[in-house]
């Protein structure tokens, strides 16, 4: 795909530096305070395309971000992707093989497929299993306002809204195309202590997605009692009066692309709401797509259209 129409206002970040760690997964560096509290950990480049994570992570780490309590553990995912970044086709770093956030269901932990992605994956996962708070940070192809995906559970809805922003906040139960990272293990377990959220922070490489990647990491440290008050307002600088009332969308379910060709009927970039039920939005070959319900908010509509996936994700405005 030409990414020529794509703005790149951000440049990645070299870490290298990072690369030996000091957890035996290399990109993997984890903090133990000496003090009880909870693990807690911020990953970035789940996708190799996606630099704001990376960015933040290398701020945090070269500002000498260090956990007040617990453990706090700065993890860098893809990055055979991220080294293939090129800003003449940004969009083909997403994956060396496959995408990283479709391969946590425990079905394919531990079978036998074998891609660049899941033996990441399976390196990842004993760090992951250690993990009681997550933050995956994400950005997206289309110019679409910052949202937060807090899954289906009520134990992710409420920690996405004591962080105060992004301003939208979307429930939604993850892909037909595999299990998703935030999803995985306790995390998509309502009985357990353990929660994720993942952060959408703008257009892959907006410079106000850096802006927004901070911010949300900063305050998730915060919340979580990883860092002082003081720590979190000598790299924010936020009125917290002036932030608006987040918005919460429950997502009722996917269109996942069944043909070889996808059309959509406009150029929707994401959290249009669709005030008739039955609105042609696009066609699945020669099926067409409809609106569900009436105040349909669309979801993040994905623009490469691939086959077995979601093309878009219809949600309902609850608050």
């Amino acid at each position: 795909m030409n990414a020529k129409p794509y703005p790149i206002e951000i440049e990645p970040v070299d870490i290298s530096a990072y690369k030996v760690g000091n957890t035996g997964v290399p990109y993997v560096t984890t903090f133990d305070s000496g003090t009880p509290g909870p693990h807690v950990m911020v990953m970035a480049l789940t996708h190799g395309n996606e630099l704001c994570g990376a960015i933040t992570l290398d701020y945090l780490l070269r500002n000498d971000i260090r956990p007040i309590q617990g453990k706090l553990t700065f993890g860098f995912h893809n990055v055979a992707a991220y080294s293939m970044f090129d800003r003449a086709d940004p969009i083909a770093s997403r994956f060396v093989n496959e995408d990283l956030n479709r391969v946590w269901g425990i079905d394919v932990l531990d079978g036998d497929r074998d891609t660049e992605e899941t033996r990441r994956a399976r390196a990842m996962r004993p760090v992951i299993d250690t993990v009681d708070l997550l933050l995956d940070i994400h950005s997206m192809t289309n110019d679409s306002p910052a949202l937060m995906l807090c899954g289906p559970l009520d134990k992710g809805r409420d920690l996405a809204f004591t962080l105060k922003s992004p301003i939208y906040v979307v429930a939604d139960a993850g892909h037909a195309a595999g299990k998703r990272l935030r999803d995985y293990g306790g995390f998509g377990d309502p009985a357990a202590r353990q929660n994720a959220l993942l952060l959408e922070a703008g257009q892959h490489w907006r410079a106000d997605a850096v802006t927004v990647s901070m911010d949300v990491a900063l305050r998730f440290l915060r919340h979580t009692g990883a860092i002082h008050e003081d720590v979190f307002h000598a790299h924010i600088n936020s009125d917290e009066a002036t932030l608006a009332d987040q918005k919460y969308i429950k997502v009722s379910g996917p269109h996942t692309i069944k043909s070889d060709v996808f059309t959509w009927a406009d150029d929707y970039t994401g959290m249009e709401l669709i005030e008739k039920a039955g609105t042609v939005i696009g066609w699945d070959g020669d099926r067409e797509v409809v609106t569900p319900y009436d105040n349909c908010v669309l979801i993040m509509p994905n623009k490469l259209k691939t086959k077995g996936h979601s093309a878009v994700r219809f949600g309902h405005l609850m608050s």
